[in-house]
């Protein structure tokens, strides 16, 4: 028996000529729409879980870490003044020709204070130029109120929740309570009044909650040298690219030292290998319901063999092998994974590319039920508070979305192999069919 007959008993199995209608087909169809459905999640969750690790990675690279980071040693003399720190960049941006742009920085803590409240504050000093001059900073972070103007010496800009926490907007003042010693070598409270030019917002309050900016010159006299971090922000053409090893290596031993350089990835971690353990998880969990969504069409063979004894026991009087038999629903099975591939994957990228929109009806729709059931217990909706699918607290306010190829690719030859491999048992059994005792009930 050849691959041609094998073929061509397997398009009658899938496409019969007469009109009778077979519950097994309807099966087989079953099988291929399960297939298609459960491929609609993993697509989705492939898609929105690659925006949301690039989306937060991006942030935590361009608006935090940077590729390279040095942390300058307590008491280091490149840290005692803002000169010292842009002579230090000058010269390292001189010795490294594969450095894009220095950003020194003052890093403290202090506590933020308005009329409403007080709350801690992650102070961070920087150029003045920096949410103009700085890519990322300027692509990355929306202007939510005023500006980002930092060249008044007594401007801060504050993050969007520490703005919410303290109730105030651009053109409020706020106190900035820090440290500092006095004559005697006492620590004593600082107590400085600062104008908001404005908030900002990253789209991930998690990484800038607490974030409270103020210019480079100005933090020098705000933050007690005893308690600050000065750091310089490097970066590099790529932060995923080989030569930012190779700046490593070499600034490494140049900037010895100076203090402590570490990689981006050094200083992220733990969030990073989260995020990748959370997307195999997720998608582990999604290829389980394919496995399931497969089990249908070995369940559907299973009938057909039945179906078609007469068939096959005619087939092998004529001199058909067991293996030409086999091989017929083995592609009976894997077509119906590939058409269902073919019914999964678009409508899996549909709804990958509208993620928000969907989110935000099927938000609204729960919303509404929420409210309805909230209006009948208590009577009214006085206190009711907002369902919030993803919160900005823990995911990106907006995820950029991007179609994977290599790794959809990847899953649909994955469903189609699947779906070939549960076809063997029953295609193994249709072939071990004895022909004679088949005819004999005929």
């Amino acid at each position: 028996m050849t691959f041609s007959s094998s073929l061509l008993f397997a398009s009658r199995i899938l496409f019969p000529k007469t009109g009778k209608k077979s519950n097994v087909r309807r099966s087989l169809l079953g099988a291929l729409v399960c297939i298609g459905i459960s491929l609609v999640p993993l697509i989705v969750v492939l898609v929105v879980s690659n925006g949301m690790i690039k989306g937060i990675t991006e942030r935590m690279i361009g608006l935090s870490s940077s590729h390279l980071q040095l942390v300058l040693y307590p008491g280091s003399e490149y840290s005692q003044t803002a000169e010292n720190l842009q002579s230090l960049s000058s010269s390292v941006k001189l010795y490294e020709p594969s450095v894009k742009n220095i950003w020194p920085e003052l890093q403290g803590i202090g506590l933020a204070s308005s009329k409403k409240g007080r709350f801690g504050s992650s102070i961070r000093a920087v150029q003045s130029d920096i949410f103009e001059k700085n890519e990322s900073f300027k692509n990355l972070f929306e202007v939510l109120d005023g500006n980002t103007d930092l060249s008044s010496k007594n401007s801060c800009v504050l993050g969007k929740k520490l703005a919410e926490n303290l109730e105030v907007k651009a053109g409020d003042t706020v106190r900035l309570i820090t440290t500092k010693e006095n004559s005697s070598g006492k620590t004593v409270p600082k107590i400085t009044l600062l104008k908001v030019s404005g908030i900002v917002s990253s789209g991930y309050q998690e990484l800038d909650a607490l974030w409270f900016f103020v210019s480079l010159e100005n933090g020098f006299n705000l933050i007690s040298s005893s308690s600050t971090t000065a750091v310089l922000g490097i970066e590099t053409e790529d932060a995923f690219s080989v030569n930012l090893e190779k700046a490593y290596r070499s600034l490494s031993p140049l900037l010895l030292n100076c203090g402590h350089l570490y990689r981006w990835s050094d200083l992220n971690t733990s969030q990073y290998e989260n995020f990748a353990s959370t997307k195999i998880m997720l998608l582990f969990i999604m290829m389980l319901i394919v496995l399931v969504a497969s089990v249908n069409i070995s369940s559907a063979l299973v009938m057909l063999v039945m179906e078609r004894k007469k068939e096959i026991a005619i087939l092998k009087s004529l001199g058909g092998t067991s293996r030409g038999i086999s091989l017929s629903f083995i592609i009976t099975g894997s077509v119906t994974g590939f058409f269902g591939v073919l019914f999964g994957l678009p409508l899996g990228l549909l709804f990958s590319l509208n993620f928000s929109r969907v989110m935000n009806f099927i938000e609204a729709l729960v919303n509404s039920f929420a409210k309805i059931f909230y209006f009948l217990s208590e009577g009214s909706l006085s206190n009711y508070v907002t369902v919030h699918l993803l919160d900005e607290a823990f995911y990106l306010q907006n995820i950029p979305i991007t179609i994977p190829v290599k790794e959809v690719a990847l899953i649909s030859l994955a469903t189609i192999l699947l779906s070939l491999l549960v076809s063997l048992l029953p295609a193994i059994k249709a072939g071990k069919e004895k022909p004679i005792e088949t005819l004999r009930k005929i």
